[in-house]
């Protein structure tokens, strides 16, 4: 099996590091063609207005978005998840726009209200397990009802799922806990 992860800014080298340690292949995807041969994509975060202009740009974009939707299985973390919902709350501007959510961007406030919260997540965990959140958007609205919704803190939906697409508020990259790539690499075996 062999995991991409777009590699334009961001948790880039933490979910190398994560896959690695469940003895994955990793590419670093910085071009279109990176994208041949791949059984899956960790969209991480960053700066989503950023990631997706670079996208558009070096022709990332349109070859991504196809392989979505011919289901290649993807995982937006933070800004990954404002790249793939079709709708964002605060900003007129959209991204891959493949999954039926509505997301609110920075809706937990500012690089200095960024937390840890300990919490289960469906299907991920039976035991808690830690969600760091760094100017974090959530789930405002789901635009269908195909999307499965896997989380929640404070009565704000941080994580989702869509057939072969994952979408979390939060880094998982960013703790010592392998639970949530697992489940992707689950989602990538099928």
């Amino acid at each position: 099996m062999k995991i991409g992860v777009l590699s334009i800014q961001g948790g880039v080298i933490e979910h190398i590091n994560h896959l690695k340690a469940l003895g994955v292949q990793t590419i670093e995807v910085k071009k279109k063609e990176d994208l041949d041969d791949i059984d899956g994509i960790i969209l991480p975060g960053g700066e989503s207005t950023t990631i997706g202009k670079i996208i558009s740009e070096n022709g990332i974009k349109d070859k991504l978005k196809k392989l979505i939707k011919e289901g290649l299985p993807v995982w937006g973390t933070c800004a990954g998840m404002i790249l793939l919902a079709k709708e964002i709350k605060n900003d007129t501007r959209r991204h891959l726009e493949v999954m039926d959510i509505e997301v609110e961007r920075n809706a937990f406030g500012s690089q200095i209200n960024s937390f840890i919260e300990n919490a289960i997540i469906n299907g991920v965990s039976n035991n808690p397990i830690p969600l760091v959140f760094i100017r974090a958007p959530y789930i405002s609205r789901i635009l269908s009802d195909d999307v499965t919704i896997l989380g929640s803190v404070g009565g704000k939906i941080v994580a989702a799922r869509q057939r072969n697409m994952l979408a979390t508020a939060f880094h998982p990259e960013l703790t010592d806990n392998l639970e949530f790539h697992k489940y992707f690499l689950d989602m990538c075996q099928k």
